[in-house]
């Protein structure tokens, strides 16, 4: 079949190749899933100001001909999109008035974010940071130094996240210059990183980057981003075996999203699916209110209501903590 072998020839190409081959076209995504543009609501305009950009890998786990495939509706620009919704806004968490210039965000006790990239392997339509100003606050080359300074003299600061955009899109050597810089650093126990990477770009998971992470005598914890059991193959399982074995914790944080994993069924295979691949089903994220977004919320009512359910079916600990996050807020806010 010469898509199949298009597609075997593609994920034979290193994870920079990968991800320049990514779709950035509705119709070609479109032509891909054997969908028609005109039936759909989908709307150029949205891409405007946040472009499409889905990686094959994950693009591959959609089911072809079904309009309503949840993995399509996290990445399918829409018209819902520009309608206003009542308490939406850019910042919907608070990370400006946290951030301070030199690209280090200290929100919560004990811990500093830091913004190291703007871009993303997967352009997902609910992000609460589609109109964050990246190029003002992320970790450029030149504010690494005064970031570390910081981070040096608060004695307090136990752990740092990497965040962005995808920290795992820094290359090898700036990820490795980053981590030796925290090494030095006497009273940083843990580094996070918060990464889509393995689930929709696992081909990114590579000796070189494992070498990396183990080569740190600090505590690792990686936290996915992982939304619907469908986003899990083969190829996604390998790389999260290798981050396992190379001694790095695993957790997944998921967002409640309307039409896609609001259903108690689909959370408790996700949370089953996860497990078995040694991943921590950690967090169910209420939707942050973030303008372009409001047509995937699930009301904190309907939220409790799946939670009971998926308490009644599943073992204590694959049940995930349900929050939201709220501006100014100590910490996430626990809901069940």
């Amino acid at each position: 079949m010469p898509e199949a072998q298009s597609e075997l020839q593609h994920f034979a190409k290193n994870w920079q190749q990968q991800l320049a081959d990514a779709f950035t076209d509705i119709d070609e995504l479109c032509r891909y899933l054997q969908l028609s543009p005109d039936d759909l609501p989908v709307s150029h305009a949205a891409t405007l100001n946040f472009p499409l950009r889905v990686p094959l890998s994950f693009a591959a786990c959609m089911e072809k001909g079904n309009p309503h495939d949840p993995l399509l509706r996290q990445v399918l620009p829409v018209k819902d999109e520009l309608l206003s919704y009542s308490g939406f806004s850019n910042d919907p968490v608070g990370d400006l008035a946290a951030a301070s210039q030199n690209g280090v965000l200290h929100k919560y006790h004990g811990r500093v974010l830091l913004i190291n990239t703007g871009s993303c392997a997967i352009n997902c339509r609910y992000c609460f940071r589609r109109n964050f100003p990246y190029a003002d606050l992320q970790l450029s080359k030149q504010k690494e130094d005064a970031a570390m300074q910081t981070i040096q003299d608060d004695t307090s600061i136990s752990e740092v996240i990497l965040s962005g955009g995808d920290p795992l899109l820094l290359s090898d050597a700036r990820l490795a210059r980053l981590i030796q810089q925290l090494n030095t650093i006497g009273h940083i126990q843990r580094i996070r990183i918060h990464s889509r990477l393995p689930i929709v770009l696992p081909a990114r998971i590579t000796d070189e980057l494992l070498t990396v992470l183990k080569q740190s005598p600090k505590q690792f914890i990686m936290v996915m981003h992982c939304n619907h059991g469908n986003e899990i193959n083969p190829r996604v399982i390998n790389a999260c075996t290798r981050l396992k074995n190379s001694g790095i914790s695993l957790f997944n944080q998921s967002v409640l999203l309307k039409g896609v994993n609001d259903q108690a069924q689909i959370l408790c295979h996700l949370s089953e699916q996860l497990f078995s691949h040694g991943i921590i089903p950690y967090y169910l994220h209420l939707l942050d209110k973030a303008s372009g977004t409001g047509h995937f919320e699930v009301s904190e009512t309907e939220a409790l209501v799946l939670m009971r359910q998926i308490q009644a079916v599943l073992p204590g600990y694959l049940v995930p903590k349900l929050v939201k996050e709220q501006a100014g807020g100590a910490s996430k806010q626990p809901i069940f």
